[in-house]
């Protein structure tokens, strides 16, 4: 299986917003890991999808809801690893 140059772009950019998200709901909400990880993917993929709607409405880019997948893909690992030094 081929992923497109496009796809990986996303996903790794997913990966540094998810990791930021993370980082700033557990400052905000330091005893509730699981809030904060649940508002880090509801964020990570309302900002992808917005930025593919900006996309789509401007004209400056190209709308593909494939790529917001991949970037809620790509914080997984992001939010993951926050998550794990938050437990060390």
């Amino acid at each position: 299986m081929k992923i497109a140059p496009d796809k990986k772009k996303h996903f790794l950019v997913g990966i540094v917003m998810g990791a930021v998200l993370q980082t700033i709901f557990l400052f905000f909400l330091p005893h509730q890991l699981w809030y904060a990880t649940a508002l880090s993917l509801i964020f990570s993929f309302a900002i992808a999808y917005g930025f593919e709607l900006y996309s789509k409405f401007t004209g400056r880019g190209h709308y593909e809801l494939m790529d917001a997948i991949a970037a809620l893909i790509g914080a997984l690992p992001g939010i993951a690893s926050v998550i794990l030094l938050h437990l060390l």
